[in-house]
């Protein structure tokens, strides 16, 4: 971690506790990130940068009325919590209410197993798009275009409150996507995947085969039959899966659209039946060694497994501290910044 960004604390406290009497909660969070972005289509580079940035939010709320501002340098920090605290004092006219929640004092780092990428170069990092490009390129004469995008990141945050809470938190995510369309006529199929990793650089290497399968995959659906409207039986596989439930159901169950709409919340009223008794549905950061994992939320709540659907039976929802206090019910972590 930087000097900079480790000084930083000791200022974000002393802010707190100079600003947290003229609003009901006030939070402060910095971040910084180092990373690399490099993107490829076909043989040429369209993008190839690294570069470190700092920056953050302040968040204040006043009788009911939340007041939001962002910066990228400590040096305007002060004026931007004012600006929060201006904001949420103009249009705070009710009560406020969140969710009471443990005061932490934490400091959570995620290792690395491997290979930081900060310690590879640009030019090796570059190289190995390349290859995989190649390799695109390489599965039939009818792939008419690729692309080979590769991203790292080192992410350090801290978090004060008025609470009380004092977060910091790092991690460093890596990702690789890839696409290849091909062309049959008039007819076009492209195939994608994505990979990444918080464990080493190593999980980005030696990835030939499926990136061959992604090309391939293109192939194939050139002369894939197409679909008639009809009802069908049909087995999905795990990843689908998800994603359908967390576009028609995991959206109906953050607490923020159920709370400001009537309708709704009628429709997502907790123990209405949605399923059949083996119908389980889950929600949650807490388990280790996911992408999608972290240790505490934009709130400071840790991290926690929500049972959404039990038994087919809807018994739980995806809260805000807000929207738990408003709604009587229990704040699960969740990303709100």
């Amino acid at each position: 971690m930087s000097t900079l960004f480790g000084d930083s604390q000791n200022l974000l406290v002393d802010l707190i506790a100079q600003y947290r009497s003229q609003v009901d909660y006030l939070a402060i969070r910095l971040e910084e990130a180092e990373g690399t972005d490099i993107l490829l289509r076909g043989n040429k580079v369209e993008t190839l940068s690294e570069g470190i940035s700092i920056g953050g939010q302040v968040r204040a709320c006043h009788k009911g009325g939340w007041g939001f501002a962002s910066f990228n340098r400590l040096t305007s920090l002060k004026e931007r919590i004012e600006e929060a605290i201006a904001a949420a004092r103009l249009v705070g006219d009710e009560e406020t209410l969140l969710a009471p929640v443990s005061i932490v004092q934490d400091s959570c780092h995620l290792l690395l197993c491997g290979t930081d990428p900060r310690h590879i170069s640009l030019a090796q990092k570059k190289a190995l798009c390349a290859h995989y490009s190649e390799i695109l390129r390489s599965v039939d004469a009818r792939i008419a275009t690729t692309s080979v995008r590769y991203n790292d990141s080192a992410q350090r945050i801290i978090l004060a409150t008025s609470d009380g809470s004092l977060i910091q938190q790092s991690w460093i995510d890596l990702e690789m996507r890839f696409a290849a369309t091909a062309r049959n006529g008039e007819t076009v199929q492209t195939g994608r995947e994505t990979t990444g990793s918080r464990k080493a650089y190593e999980d980005l290497e030696n990835l030939d085969d499926q990136v061959r399968h992604t090309g391939q995959r293109a192939v194939n659906a050139l002369t894939m039959p197409a679909v008639k409207g009809n009802v069908y039986t049909v087995v999905i596989d795990p990843i689908l899966s998800g994603l359908f439930v967390h576009e028609a159901f995991g959206h109906l169950s953050e607490a923020d659209m159920v709370y400001e709409n009537p309708d709704i919340l009628e429709v997502m009223t907790l123990g209405r039946r949605f399923g059949s008794p083996e119908l389980q549905i889950f929600d949650g950061a807490a388990p280790a060694g996911h992408r999608g994992s972290y240790f505490y939320d934009d709130e400071g709540v840790p991290a926690t497994t929500t049972q959404l659907i039990q038994d087919g039976v809807l018994v739980g929802r995806l809260h805000s501290r807000e929207t738990a206090g408003k709604l009587g019910e229990t704040p699960q972590a969740m990303r709100v910044a």
